[in-house]
């Protein structure tokens, strides 16, 4: 089993992320050899990157109230572990953050998942997280996938991002608070107690 501070420095070190070592900027994720969920997201943003802090946002609010766990638990249980697509802010662009970098990913997600084996679910929150992992055609809708979250269960859990932008799409979709976040909710207690 690899040692996750050995990764860390790895990724530091690694010239693809010179830009961002440059201005004393380090990757954002948390991984720990205890971690039980896994959350994959898309990227950090400014907010988080600005504090050092996973989820520090208004997403990252919505997303513990979807999982019905508090900061505390988010942060200090050392069960969760955070792996965006990028572990870096992509910066803006006309309609929000700018994607991950292609090929980010596929780099390090493998070392650091097997520094952690007792993962025993994985979210994969927005488009970028499920249609990496799921190996979903970029024609496949989001909200398909997340309407059919059992057929990815036990190891994957899809879902819509926690952004406030997806209002619009919460309320369209009734489905997923009435029957997924439930269910998302008592997967997860039984994983932390």
């Amino acid at each position: 089993m690899e040692n996750l501070n050995d990764i860390y420095s790895e990724i530091k070190s690694d010239p693809e992320n010179a830009k961002y070592s440059a201005k004393s900027i380090d990757p954002l994720y948390y991984a720990t050899k205890n971690a039980r969920i896994l959350i994959i997201g898309q990227a950090p943003g400014k907010k988080a990157q600005d504090t050092g802090i996973v989820w520090n946002d208004r997403s990252g609010d919505r997303l513990r109230d979807w999982l019905g766990i508090d900061r505390n638990v988010f942060y200090e249980s050392g069960k969760i572990a955070v792996l965006p697509m990028d572990f870096y802010f992509p910066g803006t662009g006309k309609s929000g953050d700018l994607p991950p970098r292609k090929g980010f990913a596929a780099k390090w997600h493998p070392r650091l998942l097997s520094a952690m084996p007792d993962i025993q679910l994985t979210l994969l929150v927005g488009s970028y997280a499920v249609k990496h992992y799921l190996h979903l055609k970029s024609s496949q809708k989001l909200t398909d996938v997340v309407k059919d979250y059992k057929s990815f269960l036990p190891k994957y859990f899809p879902l819509v991002h926690s952004s406030p932008r997806n209002q619009i799409w919460m309320k369209n979709n009734p489905w997923f608070e009435a029957e997924v976040l439930p269910d998302l909710r008592e997967k997860t207690a039984d994983i932390l107690k």
